[in-house]
């Protein structure tokens, strides 16, 4: 006769009596095929197809079972995912930081770094690995290779860019813009700077850092407080035009200052006129450290970007409020909020008062008379009628 299905069985793997429910799908066939032959050798061949049926509708039921289809799954549905890598930071001058989607693992010898910075050693935490380095140079642009593993051996290979960590950022604000700029005075936007520190890594945007038209990484110089950086925006492309970070005096082209450092932005075509955001950061998409809005429109100049013209400046409007670098007066920031350049030209700048005020208002700012602008020394106070 069969055996029972809820009989003990026994097991060749180690020797020892289970209960059916612990025994796996290919033991259980096991089973059922020894008793099927043990019965059709008894039994005679006009029982044999009624066994045979019984068996196979059985064999179904197994089939159909969750226990040993789930295990088989695992087997066939391994992770083949590899880890996403989610953005670096610099912590300091001897340390970066890696974030992934999930844990990872690396090596040293799988990471690189150009110009070469010595890895010294890797600190894992977590979904972040911490990667210890030689000194940084204040601003310097960085490109990583690494590969990293999950702990299904999973892969992934990537490069990443970042800026020496620079401990000595100044603080420093826009002092002095012009956006309507002429053939002889271009557009200009001056920062001052109210304390002693290091430039490099400092990023000047037209825009923000997430969504910007121009930007301009300051390479690593020393400056002391109350001097000048003018940044030329629509330059000439003469080779009289250079970047300054020693001597204040070696810069030709168009509203040089023999008083401040000069920068020209490469193939910059200039500052929007009417409508737009200036802000300075301590690295690219780091820390705010100052930001201007202008607009000479309404809330009620369109229906599709707050009254702001185009989407770029909208949102360029929305992330300097977000990074609470511009006072609103009611749940979003408007065009309203922001300083009329109504007015300005390239000689009639718009400027802080004499000491820079700055509360992120727009009642810090005014527009100067004709030639009153006072780029590279201290702002005017006269204000044009």
């Amino acid at each position: 006769m069969l055996l029972p299905l809820k009989s003990c069985a026994f097991s060749t793997r180690n020797d020892q009596v289970r209960r059916p429910n612990e025994v796996r799908l290919c033991e259980r066939l096991h089973i059922l095929w020894w008793t099927f032959d043990f019965r059709t050798s008894v039994c005679s061949v006009s029982c044999a197809g009624k066994i045979k049926r019984m068996l196979l509708a059985y064999i179904l039921l197994l089939f159909i079972s969750c226990g040993p289809l789930a295990e088989i799954r695992e087997t066939v549905e391994p992770d083949v995912t590899p880890p996403v890598f989610l953005g670096l930071r610099t912590l300091n001058e001897l340390e970066i930081e890696l974030e992934f989607d999930e844990t990872v693992f690396c090596d040293p010898y799988c990471i690189q770094i150009h110009p070469e910075l010595e890895i010294s050693g890797i600190i894992p935490s977590g979904e972040k690995i911490i990667i210890q380095v030689s000194q940084q140079v204040p601003g310097q642009e960085y490109i990583l290779e690494a590969t990293v593993l999950d702990a299904k051996g999973n892969s992934l290979s990537f490069m990443a860019g970042l800026y020496g960590f620079n401990p000595a950022v100044p603080l420093m604000v826009i002092n002095e813009f012009t956006t309507r700029g002429t053939g002889n005075h271009p557009d200009v936007v001056e920062l001052k700077i109210l304390s002693d520190g290091d430039m490099g890594g400092v990023t000047l945007y037209q825009g923000t850092p997430g969504n910007w038209k121009d930007r301009l990484i300051f390479p690593g110089f020393p400056i002391a407080a109350s001097e000048f950086i003018l940044v030329h925006f629509k330059p000439e492309g003469i080779l009289e035009e250079i970047d300054e970070t020693e001597a204040k005096d070696i810069s030709g082209g168009l509203d040089a200052s023999d008083s401040a450092y000069d920068f020209w932005i490469r193939d910059g075509s200039g500052i929007s006129g009417n409508n737009g955001v200036l802000t300075v950061y301590d690295r690219p998409g780091g820390a705010l450290l100052d930001g201007v809005l202008y607009s000479n429109r309404t809330s009620d100049s369109d229906q599709y970007y707050r009254g702001f013209g185009t989407r770029n400046t909208m949102e360029r409007a929305d992330e300097l409020a977000e990074d609470h670098g511009w006072q609103i007066t009611e749940a979003q920031i408007r065009p309203e909020d922001g300083i009329n350049p109504e007015g300005s030209t390239g000689t009639r700048s718009i400027c802080r008062d004499s000491s820079s005020t700055d509360t992120d208002i727009k009642a810090d700012w005014h527009i100067v008379p004709t030639l009153g602008y006072t780029f590279g020394t201290d702002n005017s106070d006269e204000i044009y009628q």
